[in-house]
């Protein structure tokens, strides 16, 4: 009795090392931030142990913890919601159900989930898609597109141009009252990093080009070629994204080979001919100065690590489009956490597309984490989530 009493309370000491981290300073309601982040740390440990069981994988047992959360299409006096599909991908579609004095603007919503988790269906996406709709009198498309690993890059991308092309069409967007000269596409995370590259691929297309007035990112992973920035040392263990997840869900975009997340941990995973591209995610040349602090720049290595898929990464990373393709870019607006692990990926972007001539709208979160939109509804409720929210919703209300 004694020994399973020792071992117990070692267990109990060893789990509450590993998921404890201190809140920074500053940060609002710092105790539930804190449950929080223990809850998303105990998660992830339970998942790797599943995995290396060969019970579940990883990715797999996070979608089965979410799928609690998926909502159904609920219509109400204001809002018609509808599940369809749009060129064959699942989309949730939302209508204002008044009479409108002209066409209504229109918002595509790509949610986050790292490529490999998250619907728009989820509660906290919902919610925030019915708001945007009712607050703005807007048509709210939220996609569902296909997740990784079982479909790798680029069939999530795919899938979410072929859901804007077909949204876009002039027959469509006259069948839900749009106007073709205010449409925003958005996203969050990983469905940033979407709707950047929806809107860089599109806006070389002549019969869209004209048809996105704006995109909106809010806190965007934009690059996998570094994972040594200083909100990647900063934030290496959170809040809610610590870099080792961000690590293995990235790779899992791209393969389930276990040794590109050991490479991209070392910074060591770029081909040797991707090496011109370092160039566009140099934090030292255009973080601002405040978030340099005392870090020391050091190029990733390149051409050590080598494998057939790793050309893909570049794909991936809207980050490392040259200036030429940036200076075509609709009205941005960009919103970064401080306390984010991809917080400088968004802050580069935002220079870079300064330096540009695009017209940029950057609201910095100081007390911020990621994954705020989260949490923005029962029971895991947040002010920050709210605050973000609010931030989106208002430049949405300003610019379309």
């Amino acid at each position: 009795m004694g020994h399973k009493t020792l071992y117990f309370g070692l267990f109990c000491i060893f789990l509450a090392y590993y998921i404890y981290i201190p809140i920074p300073e500053g940060i609002e309601e710092p105790w539930k931030v804190q449950l929080l982040d223990a809850s998303m740390k105990m998660i992830s440990l339970t998942a790797m142990l599943l995995e290396n069981m060969g019970i579940i994988t990883y990715e797999e047992f996070y979608l089965t913890i979410s799928s609690v959360l998926l909502t159904r299409p609920e219509s109400d006096r204001n809002l018609t919601v509808l599940d369809m599909d749009f060129g064959g991908v699942p989309v949730r579609l939302y209508m204002p159900t008044g009479a409108a004095e002209r066409r209504r603007p229109a918002v595509v919503f790509l949610h986050g989930g790292a490529f490999v988790m998250g619907s728009c269906k989820l509660e906290a996406y919902n919610f925030l898609n019915r708001m945007v709709a009712n607050r703005l009198d807007a048509v709210v498309v939220g996609v569902d597109y296909r997740l990784a690993p079982q479909y790798h890059f680029p069939v999530p991308l795919e899938d979410c141009i072929s859901a804007v092309k077909f949204f876009l069409q002039d027959e469509i967007l006259r069948q839900y009252g749009v106007d073709p000269a205010r449409v925003c596409i958005s996203g969050d995370s990983s469905g940033g990093a979407l709707a950047a590259q929806v809107v860089q691929a599109l806006k070389n297309d002549p019969e869209f080009k004209d048809k996105i007035k704006a995109q909106a990112l809010i806190y965007p992973g934009l690059q996998l070629f570094d994972t040594l920035m200083p909100s990647h040392m900063e934030n290496e263990y959170g809040p809610i994204l610590p870099r080792k997840v961000l690590i293995k869900l990235g790779c899992l975009y791209v393969t389930r080979d276990p040794a590109l997340p050991q490479a991209m941990w070392r910074n060591q995973h770029m081909p040797q001919e991707h090496k011109h591209l370092l160039k566009f995610v140099n934090w030292s040349a255009f973080l601002p100065e405040k978030y340099k602090k005392s870090h020391v720049y050091t190029e990733p290595m390149t051409g050590i690590f080598n494998a057939s898929y790793l050309h893909l990464v570049a794909h991936t990373s809207p980050l490392v489009a040259n200036d030429s393709e940036l200076q075509t870019l609709p009205r941005t607006y960009v919103l970064t956490c401080e306390h984010d692990v991809l917080r400088d990926d968004g802050l580069i972007y935002v220079t870079r597309l300064q330096n540009a001539g695009v017209n940029v709208t950057h609201d910095h979160v100081e007390d911020g984490f990621h994954g705020a939109l989260a949490f923005i509804n029962s029971p895991f409720h947040l002010n920050l989530g709210h605050r973000v929210k609010d931030k989106y919703i208002s430049w949405l209300e300003e610019n379309l």
